[in-house]
């Protein structure tokens, strides 16, 4: 087994990175060991270094999106986006925190005071993915540092130079080196991070087969903290819409942006049957048009390569298996590049097919199914065990409660795509999409524990029932 990991670029196949496999033990130890210190500190004190992380961000923002670019393969648009979400999810913690576990006192009878207040739980394990390697983990890491506890962050081994610049940033901000430390390596590394006794939150964003293992493992101990983000087979309904032209344009957005590797990509389209034709052939026109292309491209690209060679052949073969069993092609996905992993973006209508697989596929690959009312819109949308996000393209106000109050999803959006969750707002799933913990503006739940507390100045108490009467007779004079 190799002792060092390299990270390749998606769009040259060129060596990007390398580094020596961390030792994970000696690295939760360090963590633990610099929590204490960082937990007593004020709260202001964490938020002001924070803060001075955003500029640290924004003073390397050039370069951090360069390096998102080129190890994920997005275009520098798409990166630049995702460092401007690194920078502004700083201050959108802090007022989360301050709104969902700020300290509450009330007041009571002869002196006596309740308090809320909230603890850390000590020390964080972060697990990121690849589509967003700086944003997500970082969605985490943040509001982690601001409750008070000590993280410990395994970047996917995918991207893990960008894991790597994220930790320099927080380091450079004055966060001490030992309370936030970096994992590097792959799922043997993964798996002894979050099953070490001295984690005591797993925070994840990755495949629901991921997910679910790390579910059934600690099952038992309930005293971790686990908040799971599993991705999705989004569904994005469109209806009776004047304007075929938008509604073309949200749905490219939805299944197509990032090479559709976002967990909120749109998977299925399901569209009434009077409206399938003029709609998929306005879609098709958009997907024909769309440039597909290394990051730093000119005119720049809409679509980079999907991460390596091994997701756009699952993507190819997935797209196979779909045609073979039914699923009639409307746009073919297609390799340009034979040892590079850009793929096409490609849409089948999957209608007439007798089973339709249930799974994220995670990439520019879009299935229509035609149905014949609104009812089998809903139900064909629920037809799955994720949960993450719907979107309703048309339809009129009454459609829209009807979805909103039947739909199974925890992002359910109506005339706007599936995709592009604000981090002002909670973001997290139901099914196999998530455990019902919310991440975005709702990470602060997960990052620190509510305690009640009774409080009096003086001690004050007295027992008025169920004692028996004393013998004033047995008392000495």
């Amino acid at each position: 087994m190799s002792s060092t990991l390299t990270s390749i670029e998606p769009a040259t196949g060129a060596k990007l990175w390398e580094h020596a496999i961390s030792d994970v033990p000696a690295e939760v130890a360090r963590a633990r060991n610099a929590w204490a210190l960082w937990a007593a500190k004020p709260l202001a004190i964490r938020i002001e270094t924070m803060r001075r992380f955003a500029n640290a961000v924004r003073a390397k923002e050039e370069a951090l999106a360069d390096l998102i670019a080129r190890e994920t393969g997005k275009p520098l648009w798409d990166a630049k986006t995702e460092v401007a979400a690194v920078i502004g999810k700083v201050d959108i913690s802090i007022a989360a925190y301050s709104e969902r576990t700020g300290m509450k006192r009330l007041e009571g009878a002869l002196g006596m005071k309740q308090a809320v207040r909230h603890k850390p739980h000590g020390v964080m394990a972060v697990l990121g993915p690849y589509n967003f390697p700086a944003h997500l983990p970082n969605g985490h890491i943040v509001p982690a540092l601001i409750a008070g506890n000590a993280v410990v962050f395994k970047p996917s081994e995918k991207t893990p130079a960008v894991g790597a610049m994220l930790v320099d940033l927080y380091h450079q901000a004055g966060v001490p080196t030992d309370l936030v430390r970096l994992i590097v390596g792959g799922p043997e590394e993964g798996r002894a991070l979050t099953a070490h006794p001295d984690v005591n939150g797993i925070l994840f964003t990755g495949s629901a087969n991921t997910g679910i293992a790390i579910n059934k493992a600690f099952a038992g101990q309930p005293d971790k903290i686990l908040a799971l983000e599993m991705g999705g087979n989004n569904p994005i309904v469109v209806w009776d819409t004047p304007d075929i032209a938008s509604a073309a344009v949200l749905v490219a957005q939805s299944a197509f942006l990032s090479a559709g590797q976002r967990c909120t990509a749109a998977k299925r389209l399901i569209v009434r049957e009077s409206l399938a034709q003029p709609l998929i052939a306005e879609i098709r026109k958009i997907a024909d048009r769309i440039i597909v292309d290394h990051p730093h491209a000119d005119p720049q690209p809409y679509m980079g390569p999907v991460i390596d060679n091994q997701a756009a052949d699952g993507l190819t073969e997935s797209f196979l298996i779909l045609m073979s069993n039914g699923g009639r092609p409307i746009k073919h996905m297609v390799r340009p590049h034979k040892d590079l992993p850009f793929v096409s973006p490609a849409m089948i209508d999957v209608t007439d097919m007798r089973e339709r697989p249930d799974i994220e596929l995670f990439g520019p690959l879009l299935q229509v199914i035609r149905v014949p009312d609104f009812g089998a819109a809903i139900a064909e949308a629920n037809n799955t065990r994720y949960g993450l996000s719907a979107a309703l393209i048309g339809g009129t106000p009454d459609h829209y409660d009807q979805f909103w109050a039947n739909i199974r999803a925890g992002i359910v959006n109506w005339n706007r795509p599936t995709n592009g969750a604000s981090s002002a707002a909670p973001f997290g799933g139901v099914g196999l999409s998530g455990n019902h913990r919310a991440s975005a503006y709702y990470a602060a739940d997960y990052c620190a524990y509510p305690v009640v507390s009774s409080e009096a100045e003086q001690p004050r108490a007295s027992m008025g029932v169920g004692l028996k009467e004393i013998d004033v007779s047995a008392m000495g004079d």
